[in-house]
C-alpha cells in the first residue's frame, strides 16, 4: 500500500477483504436502462495511475472496458448470466405490483382525460384497492412481462458489450475517452430497449373500467400496444418522451459522481454493520430515485400522448411548462410514494437472496 494515505489503505484493504471477487454483471455496469424503477447506482471512477511521485508527475488511465469501469476482467459464463437474469425477473415480479400503482398514480390526469377513469385516486392504498376490485388482484402484475423485457434486453446487451471489451485490454482509455463510451453505451442500450419500456407504461395504465362502455382494455398485450402505436404515429410513436431519459441518463451519472464519494465514506464507517451499510445505500438510492423522478414524471406522460388523440407536446420543454402551468409542481412526484415502497421491496428481495445464497453455501462448505 506504498503512496497512499493511510485511511486510504485502509479502505482499499476493507474493500478487497469485502468486497465479492466476482460481482454480478449487473454490479459491473452503473447504469440501469430501466426508468421506471430506476435503482440509482455509483459509477466507479477509472482507475489512474500515477507516474512519479513528484511534481510534473502525470497520469495515465489504466485499460478499461467504457461501460465497465471498475470491474474485475474475469471471464464471465453463460452460466452467471443466467442466474442473474432468472434473480432479476424474481425482483421485478416482487416489485411489479408497486410498479404499477405507481405508474396509475403519476399519469392519472392523462387516464381521465381519456376517460377510462372517473376520478383520481386519493392515495396509495385506495389506488390498490380500486384496482384490485375492478380488475382483480392479478391486474397488479400488468405489464410485467414488458418489463422484464426492459432489463433482461439490457442486460443481455450489456453483458455481449462486456464480452467485446474484455478484447480491447490492451487499449489505453483516457479519462474523457472513458466517460464518453460509457454514456454512448449507456444511450444505445436505452435507445434499443425503450419501446419496451413505452409498452410496458401503456399496459400497466391501461385501466379497465367496471359499468360503463369503456369496460374493455385499450391494449390486448404488448405485441397490440406497438401495432396500435406504429399504426396512429409510426415509429415515433414508441419514442416519444425518449429525449428526456437521456436527460435523465445525464442526471443520473453527474448525481452518482457527486454522492459516490459520501456512500463510501458512510459505508466504510458502518463496515462491520451489514444492515445498517445496507440501509445507507438504499439512502443514497431513494436519493437519487427522488431527484431525477420529475424527469421520469415528464417522459411517462409523453408516452401518454402517443395514440391517444390528443394533442402532442411539441417537445420537452413545452410538456414541462403545460404540466406546471396546468397541474402545478406537485404533479411531478404524482407516484413517488409507490415509487420509495418498489424501491423498498426490491432492496428487501435482494438482501433476501444474497443471505438465502449465503445459507446455502456455508451448508455446502460443511459438507466438505
Amino acid at each position: 500500500m506504498a503512496g497512499y494515505p493511510l485511511d486510504t489503505a485502509a479502505r482499499l484493504s476493507w474493500r478487497m477483504e469485502h468486497e465479492p471477487l466476482h460481482p454480478l454483471i449487473s454490479q459491473k455496469i452503473h447504469w440501469q436502462p430501466d426508468l421506471s424503477f430506476r435503482p440509482f447506482n455509483y459509477t466507479a471512477a477509472p482507475i489512474i495511475e500515477n507516474m512519479g511521485s513528484t511534481a510534473g508527475t502525470s497520469s495515465v488511465v489504466k485499460p478499461s472496458p467504457p461501460a465497465f469501469v471498475g470491474a474485475p476482467m474475469e471471464k464471465s459464463s453463460k452460466a452467471s448470466l443466467i442466474k442473474e437474469l432468472v434473480a432479476l425477473g424474481l425482483l421485478k415480479a416482487v416489485a411489479a405490483p408497486f410498479e404499477r400503482v405507481k405508474l396509475l398514480l403519476q399519469n392519472q390526469k392523462d387516464i381521465i382525460k381519456s376517460g377510462r377513469l372517473h376520478k383520481p385516486y386519493n392515495g396509495i392504498l385506495h389506488c390498490f384497492a380500486t384496482t384490485i376490485r375492478n380488475e382483480g388482484i392479478f391486474s397488479l402484475w400488468r405489464g410485467y412481462t414488458a418489463m422484464t423485457m426492459v432489463h433482461v434486453s439490457a442486460t443481455v446487451i450489456r453483458f455481449g458489450i462486456f464480452q467485446y471489451t474484455k478484447n480491447l485490454d490492451d487499449t489505453q482509455w483516457s479519462y474523457t475517452r472513458v466517460v464518453v463510451s460509457s454514456y454512448v453505451a449507456s444511450a444505445a442500450t436505452q435507445f434499443l430497449v425503450y419501446p419496451f419500456l413505452y409498452a410496458a407504461t401503456r399496459m400497466a395504465t391501461d385501466v379497465k373500467t367496471i359499468g360503463s362502455n369503456t369496460g374493455d382494455r385499450q391494449f390486448n398485450g404488448m405485441i397490440d400496444v406497438f401495432r396500435k402505436t406504429l399504426k396512429s404515429d409510426g415509429i415515433v410513436g414508441l419514442y416519444r418522451g425518449f429525449n428526456i431519459t437521456l436527460g435523465e441518463l445525464v442526471m443520473m451519472g453527474a448525481l452518482s459522481k457527486g454522492l459516490n464519494p459520501w456512500k463510501q465514506h458512510y459505508s466504510y464507517i458502518l463496515r462491520n454493520n451489514f444492515l445498517s451499510r445496507h440501509m445507507v445505500d438504499f439512502g443514497f438510492w431513494i436519493s437519487g430515485n427522488m431527484a431525477t423522478y420529475p424527469l421520469d414524471t415528464v417522459s411517462r406522460r409523453m408516452m401518454m400522448t402517443s395514440g391517444s388523440g390528443t394533442v402532442k407536446y411539441k417537445s420537452t420543454v413545452h410538456a414541462i411548462g403545460q404540466i406546471m402551468k396546468t397541474e402545478g409542481v406537485k404533479t411531478f412526484y404524482n407516484g413517488a410514494g409507490a415509487e420509495i415502497l418498489a424501491c423498498a421491496a426490491n432492496r428487501a428481495t435482494l438482501l433476501l437472496m444474497i443471505y438465502v445464497a449465503d445459507v446455502i453455501r456455508d451448508a455446502k462448505e460443511k459438507q466438505y
